[in-house]
């Protein structure tokens, strides 16, 4: 099978049920059998001339690895939430690369994959890093929770009705370390996985070398942070939903085909996207266009196809 001349350059932001689907266990059997059918889409991108970066959530994984740091807890060192993360972006980055390399030789098609483990900066001075917000890992009742939130350091909140959780800083991503290597290596055509989970949350210290941050980043924030920096012209967010709503929730809720930029500013500004779900996608798009996109697509997972040939999804435009 020829390969075409590649002329767009895009990132694919896989949502976290790209991997592990609702309602799993989320074991790696599961989420190499789900990677089969989410990635298939994605290299049929390669057959529209499409050189391509991928990202990709790490919420169910980066929560059972808490749990595993829980239960071995006083049989081995502790891991700190950064290198928990860069764990993540190697075994997930790992099995991502497996199955497009499998993908890759049955279709007969020559480009080579590399999964990059990305640190991502942000500012030591994010207020966001004196205000947890982002709940993690297991669940605890109130004594164990204050207990753990003792002897590690750790801020601990109630999370609705179903118990404590640790709470850690979701700050604004500013530059992904690694982004002058990613941009080379997509020069030669390489298939790149990066900055996965949201990246290592790193910081400068008064010396400016790099210290990891206890905090996790907005997945779809990096992606865009590092589509920038790459010169990619569009920006693909696979996640759970067809197409984005407005009014959701109520008898008025309807989907959008499309969405004009300084639009769904006015309708974030509005509050017409949660925070904890749909509300980082469109801020990852608008400053995607702001900053010298062309496009944002988002859509389901599993409906990329149909997306691209505009029977749905949403996008978002300049």
């Amino acid at each position: 099978m020829s390969v075409p001349n590649p002329t767009r350059r895009a990132v694919v932001a896989l949502g976290g049920n790209a991997i592990t689907r609702p309602g799993e266990e989320g074991t790696v059997a599961q989420d190499l059998a789900n990677l089969e059918r989410s990635l298939e889409a994605v290299v049929e991108l390669l057959d529209r001339g499409y050189e391509l970066l991928l990202t990709h959530g790490n919420g169910p994984q980066v929560g059972n690895q808490m749990i595993r740091v829980e239960l071995t807890r006083g049989k081995a060192p502790h891991l700190p939430l950064d290198v928990m993360v860069a764990d993540l972006q190697g075994g997930l980055g790992y099995m991502i690369e497996r199955v497009l390399r499998g993908k890759l030789r049955r279709r007969g098609l020559p480009q080579g994959v590399c999964c990059m483990v990305a640190m991502v900066e942000v500012r030591a001075d994010d207020p966001a890093l004196a205000d947890p917000t982002k709940y993690v890992g297991p669940f605890y009742g109130e004594a164990e929770a204050r207990a753990l939130a003792a002897e590690h350091g750790w801020v601990v909140k109630r999370d609705a009705d179903r118990g404590w959780r640790r709470v850690v800083p979701s700050p604004d991503p500013i530059a992904v370390v690694e982004s002058r290597e990613v941009r080379a290596l997509l020069a030669t055509g390489t298939i790149v996985i990066s900055a996965g989970g949201g990246g290592i949350p790193v910081a400068r210290d008064a010396a400016g070398d790099l210290v990891g941050v206890e905090g996790v980043i907005d997945k779809d924030l990096a992606s865009t942070v590092l589509a920038l920096a790459v010169g990619a012209t569009e920006l693909f967010i696979l996640t759970a939903v067809d197409r984005v709503m407005l009014d959701f929730g109520t008898p008025r809720a309807r989907p959008v085909a499309t969405l004009p930029v300084a639009e769904a500013r006015r309708h974030l500004a509005a509050g017409q996207f949660p925070p904890g779900s749909m509300g980082p996608k469109i801020e990852a798009a608008c400053r995607f266009l702001e900053g010298g996109g062309e496009r944002v697509l988002i859509t389901h997972i599993d409906r990329l196809p149909e997306a691209l040939a505009g029977e749905t999804g949403t996008w978002i435009t300049a």
